[in-house]
Parts: C-alpha cells; structure tokens; sequence
C-alpha cells in the first residue's frame, strides 16, 4: 500500500481562528496544537499524540488494476506539517521509535515519541505517540465568522469529508443559542441542491436504474446534546463523488442574544472500506463570534450580464448591513491608506434602512469603508469592508508580460481580490503564461487588446477518484461492456474527458460570479490535448481543457457585448455585425479571440446562469478544438455571437451526464447567431443524455460545414428531449433564414438504448434487422428515451 495519503479538502472559504494573544504569549514553545491542514491528527493532550489510522480506496489515473486500497497512516517525516507551536514559533520535531531510533519514511505507530524543541530556549517536550483507527480529518468552516447580537440573519455552514465514502453519516454539533428546526435550515448534498431538512428523503436522486442501492439522497434528524446544543444527524449519504463541500447547510433566521463565541464541531463516519470516525478536533471546528458591534457590514457585488463598462462601473460602490435603526450621528468613514487615517463618506447613505451608495471615488484606489457607530447598543466600529476603484493590473504583482510562467503569481493575486470582495484583474498588454489558473467568486479576469493568455504542460493532475478501477479511467468507450460491470461507478458512463475536471487550464468549482471577458486572446498553444485517450499521456500532457466549471453559478465568458446580430460575409470568408439601419460592420474588434483550445473550449458541468458571447475562434489555427461550448446538466444557458472555424466537434452542445455521481436536467437554452464549419455537429443535444433536456430555442445558425449535421438531437440514455426550436424567433427577431452549406446530415434525430445512468444493467442480444444479423449491447432495465415537439423553420440547405 501507499506510504501516506493526503487528501485535499476544498471549502469554498476558510477561516483560519488564531489564539488570542495573552495566550500566545503565555504558551510555552513546546506545547503544540492542530496545523491549519491536521487531517491525520486525532487529539492532542498535555502529553499524548494521537494520529490516524486506517485505509480507504483512492485511484490516480496512474493506480494499477486493483491497487486502489491505501493506508491512511503518517509517517514521521510529514507530521511537522500537520502540527503547530501554540506560541507562534517554528519547534523543532523529532520523532523516535523503538530503541530511540530516529524515523523518517515509516508510519507512526503506538509507542513512539515526539520530541519538540524550542528554537529560542532549546527546551524540550516530549509526547507519546498513539495511533487509532480513526477516519481522516474533514473540513467544517462558516461562511462568516463573525455575527451581529441580537440581529437575525443566515448562518451558512461548509463540511467536507476527510475520505469519501458510500453510506456515510456526518453529524454537526452546534452550541447552545443556534437554533436549527427542520423548516428553518436547508442542506445542500454533494451539489445537488438545497432543501429543508424536512425533505430531504424526498429529493429526487435523479435519473437511475433499478440496480442503484440509494433510493434516497439521505435523511436528517435533529437531536439535543447534553451541553444544551443540538446534533444535525446526516445518515446515508453517498459520498463517494467528490464536488466541493459534502455538505451545505443553512440556518435561518440566527438571532444570538449572548456575545462571545460560540464552538461548532462536525464528525463523520465512514462505511468502506472499514467502518471508521473522524476526531471531530482541529479542522473540524469553527467559531462563530458575536459582537455587539455591526460585523455584517458588506460591499454589495455588482452581478449583472453580459459585463458592461458604464462610467462610474469602478468609481462607485453600494454596501448594506442588516442592523437597522442604528442612530442618525452613525457614520460611514473610508481610507486609502489601509485604515491609518479616516475620513468620513459623504453620498446616499441611509442609516437606517442600512444601505449607502457611494460614488464619485477617485480612480485606481484601494478603498477601506467601515460604519462608525457613536453612542447606544451598537456603539463601536463595524467590520471593514474594501473596494478597488478600478482594473487591478496583473501586473502590480510582479508580472511583466514577457511570457513566463505566471502561474502561481496569478493564483494569488486572484486570491487577493476574492479577499477584499472581488474585482476585476486586468491582463493588459502582454504574454502571460500559465499551466491551470484557479478561479474564484466574484473575480473578474479582463483579457485587454494585445494580451495573450497562453497554456503550459503540467496543468494540474486528473482528481484522484474513489471506488473506481483502471479499466474506467483512461478512456473506455461507454458502449463496451466494463462500464456497466460496476452499475453504480459514475465515472463509467461519460467518456473520459468529462469526468476529469482539473487537468484544465482555467478551473472553478462551487463557485459564483466570474467572468473571463476581454478583446484579447486565449490560446492553448498547442499545449492542451484533443484526444480520448489522454490519460494515457505523460504527467505533464493529460490537460485537455479550457475552462472547466462544476456546479457554479452566474458564469459569462465573452468579449464586450455588442446588441446587433452577427452574421457571415462568404466573399470575404469573415463574419459582420448587422448595424440598425442594414449596413455592415466588418471590423468586430469587441470579440475575445480564442484558438487551440483541446478537448473542450468549456466544459461547464451542474452550472447555471451562463452567457457566452462574442467569441471569434481562429480560421488559421489548424488543431482549434474539439468540442467548443459544452454545457452538461446546466440550465439557464445563453449564447450568442459565435464565429467557429477548424472544430472537430460540436461548437454548442446541451447534454446531461453522470460526472457529478448524479443527473441532473437540463433547461432553458437561447442559442443566437452561430456561425461555423465543424467535423461533426454545428448544434447538437446529446449524446450524453441521462437526464430530461428541454424548451431549447435557436435561431440564426450558419453551418459553412458540417460532416454529421448541422442540428442534431440524440437521446441515448433515457431521457426526455421536449420543446426544441430551430428559427423560430424566440430569442429575438430573425434577421435571416438559418443556412447549411455542405452537410452530411442537416438534421438528425435518434433515439437509441445505451442507458449510462447510475444502476443501469446491460446484456449482449442477438437480431435481425433488415436481413442483417446485428449483435449489440442493450440496456435491460431502464426505459428508452423520447423526443417530442420538434420545430424547424426557415432553414435553406446546400451543397
């Protein structure tokens, strides 16, 4: 087995709570306590270790056949990294076994010693060692730290489990004055969605078949602890798909009436392959503080579609808190050097109502605001909150545009603006490279005229996946029958491109309100891959996206929106924006340029509110992309304003998979204005279909080529395809009837029995159809899809 496994907890934001500083200073050096990534440490006492032991399955794309059971022990030589000195300083750890030998490599056993020395004194602790069967560490963290007295608001709780598992329950203790009844709090599991705890044995699973063990997305119960607290108890869980947090859970209606903090703690339990509990210490707590002063004091974030630049987009801003009735000599005061000095805020602010507007600020400011609270209950300052009064050029973090890898500087400057609330990073003038950026909410990245954003090998690896097995991870065709031995592996009925979501080049997951926007150009420089089997590449080869999304919200990626219609100038091979009053503007300097993209120019799995527009994909780019906009199991889809030349795929294509342990339908598409030659399908619904898709609207498509078809509907896997229309006007009025030069197949309507669904059972059948004999691999218990409400207008064919 593997020496150690470490796996990688995602929340969407963590609060790191430091000790306050009288203890700190009255700590000694050798008193140690959880790090900021303890998942193997158990508990700590004055004198005793405990760690984690244990095994879980965990498959790389690399694991051999059968090889995927690993330890979850520590060795010696990584647990400094899981510890931390409670004063603050950097001690010195040395762990010994038997005989007092020093160990490095080798799992920590019970019997070993730690000894920690103060770098300063050179005094010494030591602590005996114990290892127990324990499950790794999860995650818990709070939305917001912080909360006002006596004031009612959503409390927002985030917790991932250290190890995944099937049938896996996970209970979180919340201290007395937190108040969760089954109507007031809502869950979210795995990215399916939020709903009351009184329903949540009634959410739907989604589409499977009848070999799927869950009939159920779990259940909840609500219990008293004997502190006076209560216990959520979430039981049958699967949790064997990974998709950010396991578990979202809302509070209603939280009104503290004590200040101080209050202690939140979670546990898990584990089913496979050993039935095991985590500690419940260290990463899984969190404190919420309750103050009597205004602590939610917040900018309100500007999320409108698509982007536009009005004159005072980035020289005005609105916040909000939820105390109202504060009294009139309040004030809202503001800083532009880092809360040395204040001023007071002057504009529509409205104390009482809680909400200001502020504009007229000068350009190109990092600006402080906080309330100032002079007399009553409230009385104090509030917690600060920031604005950047413009694009914060990447390169003020030390990025010269010279095409080096900007990787790791450009991850952190977008933590940076993620950390004061958001904004906008402007990549201007430029090369900028990069191997896989991480994305993050309400972070904008602006591509300017004459910057280019280009891809690197050694993008991030493929996610580690649980329960799986070799055969399912480096491009098994779904219409063999491995896939379907294991009816409940997700990862088997998708092809391989969709089920890996971080090999990419720009990544987000469970996140809200970004936008990859701009006149400039992002290129996959040859760099990201197009084939099917890419995991069968080196390390450094296997990206083979663009950008990926998983379970997401409000996601635009464009250049400058324009309101007229584009369309296709034959004799000059280049598309042209249709002004008001007929003529043409052949100059469409507003479109984001994007070539070279691999596999798929996005991949946008589980997410909703999406705009892409005005994206021009270069003619003279000989390998552009396979797939250009893929949207699985995404709903309230747009997208308008596309030149494609050289895709072997589809440039717009609706589906719903399995890639999220789960179907998901899909909903409301207006599709506008698509212009392209492609090897396969200019518009097309499917293959991937294992769950419902419908009310789809397109109009205006120009196919300059297509070797399959120009509109194709395919329902493969069960689903249901309702109320497609093509031309017919429902995204706006038509300026022209759709055209199809050179199609193999200008229309193309299938329904076939594939069913690669959770729980799907398959067997080989032997027939005659039309006096040939035919031998095929048929779904034996999940019914075939339908297709139903098909219109197609105005449609010229050629050629």
């Amino acid at each position: 087995m593997n020496k150690v496994l470490l796996l990688a907890l995602v929340t969407p934001v963590t609060f790191v709570l430091s000790a306050p500083a009288q203890k700190r200073m009255t700590a000694s050096p050798t008193e140690i306590t959880y790090g900021k990534n303890a998942t193997h440490i158990g508990r700590i006492t004055a004198d005793t270790l405990y760690v984690v032991s244990g095994s879980t399955y965990s498959f790389t794309v690399d694991t051999p056949e059968d090889k995927g059971l690993v330890s979850t022990n520590l060795t010696a030589k990584l647990l400094p990294l899981q510890l931390a000195a409670k004063d603050g300083s950097v001690p010195a750890y040395r762990v010994t076994g038997k005989g007092g030998r020093t160990k490095e490599d080798d799992y920590l056993v019970t019997g070993d010693r730690l000894t920690v020395t103060s770098p300063r004194s050179k005094v010494s602790k030591a602590y005996y060692i114990v290892a127990r069967p324990m499950a790794l560490s999860g995650r818990l963290s709070l939305h917001k730290s912080q909360h006002t007295l006596n004031t009612p608001g959503d409390l927002v709780l985030y917790f991932t489990a250290g190890q995944r598992s099937p049938d896996a329950t996970v209970k979180i203790f919340l201290p007395p004055g937190i108040n969760a009844t089954l109507e007031n709090t809502t869950v979210n599991v795995i990215g399916r969605g939020d709903v009351p705890l009184k329903d949540l044995t009634t959410q739907s699973i989604g589409r499977v078949g009848s070999r799927y063990s869950y009939s159920r997305v779990g259940e909840a119960v609500i219990g008293k602890t004997t502190s006076g607290g209560l216990v959520l108890t979430f039981a049958h869980l699967d949790l064997r798909p990974a998709n950010g947090p396991d578990l979202k859970v809302v509070i209603r209606g939280v009104k503290p009436t004590k200040t101080g903090d209050y202690p939140f703690k979670a546990t898990y339990t584990t089913s496979r392959p050993e039935i095991l509990i985590s500690a419940g210490v260290g990463t899984e707590t969190a404190v919420l503080s309750v103050t009597s002063t205004v602590s939610d004091f917040e900018r309100v974030i500007i999320k409108e579609m698509p982007y536009r630049e009005t004159p005072d987009r980035y020289t005005s801003a609105t916040f909000r808190w939820s105390t109202k009735g504060l009294p009139a000599s309040t004030q809202l005061l503001q800083s532009t050097d880092g809360g040395r000095t204040w001023t007071p805020a002057s504009d529509k602010i409205d104390i009482a109502k809680g909400r200001a507007n502020i504009t007229g600020l000068q350009a190109g400011q990092l600006y402080t605001f906080r309330l100032w609270v002079k007399e009553g209950t409230r009385k104090g300052y509030s917690n600060p909150a920031y604005f950047f009064s413009g694009k914060m050029d990447i390169k003020s973090f030390g990025v010269s545009g010279s095409g080096e890898d900007y990787t790791d500087k450009i991850n952190a400057a977008i933590d940076y603006l993620h950390g004061i609330g958001g904004g906008t990073l402007l990549f201007s003038k430029g090369v900028y490279a990069v191997r896989t950026v991480h994305l993050k909410s309400n972070v904008y990245l602006f591509v300017d005229q004459g910057a280019t954003i280009k891809a690197l090998k050694g993008a991030d690896a493929p996610e580690a996946t649980w329960f799986s097995d070799k055969k399912y991870r480096s491009g098994l065709s779904p219409t063999d029958p491995g896939p379907y031995s294991d009816p409940e592996n997700y990862l088997t009925k998708q092809d391989v491109g969709h089920h890996y979501f971080r090999n990419t080049m720009f990544f987000g997951e469970r996140i809200d309100n970004v936008k990859i926007i701009g006149t400039g150009r992002i290129t996959g420089d040859g760099n990201l891959v197009t084939g099917d089997k890419v995991m069968n590449n080196a390390p450094d080869n296997r990206a083979d996206k663009m950008f990926t999304f998983k379970l997401c919200t409000n996601l635009e990626i464009g250049g400058l929106h324009r309101g007229e219609d584009l369309w296709y100038d034959p004799a000059k091979d280049e598309p042209y924006y249709i002004l008001k009053n007929g003529d043409r503007d052949t100059t469409p300097d507003n479109m984001l340029h994007i070539d070279r993209a691999g596999h798929f120019v996005l991949l946008a799995t589980g997410t909703d509110t999406i705009q892409v527009h005005n994206t021009y994909f270069g003619k003279y780019s000989t390998a552009n992309a396979r797939d250009i906009y893929d949207f699985m199991a995404c709903n309230e889809v747009t997208v308008t304003n596309i030149y494609s030349k050289v895709s072997s795929d589809d440039i717009v294509k609706p589906g719903s998979d399995c890639a999220l342990g789960f179907t998901r339908p899909a909903r409301h598409y207006r599709v506008r204005n698509i212009i392209g030659d492609t090897n396969c399908n200019l518009f097309q619904i499917g293959s991937e279909t294992a769950d419902d898709i419908r009310d789809i609207c397109v109009d205006n498509i120009y196919v300059l080529g297509a070797n399959k078809a120009g509109f194709s509907i395919s329902t493969n896997d069960g689903a249901h395809i309702k109320d497609i229309h093509l031309n017919c006007g429902h995204t706006g009025p038509l300026h022209a009837r759709s055209k199809m030069f050179r199609t193999t197949t200008p229309f193309f309507i299938s329904i076939s029995n594939r069913a690669r669904i959770l729980g799907a059972e398959v067997g080989q059948y032997a027939f005659h159809e039309h006096g040939r004999k035919r031998r095929e691999l048929l779904v034996k218990n999940v019914n075939i899809g339908q297709v139903e409400n098909i219109l197609i207008n105005g449609v010229d064919c050629y050629e």
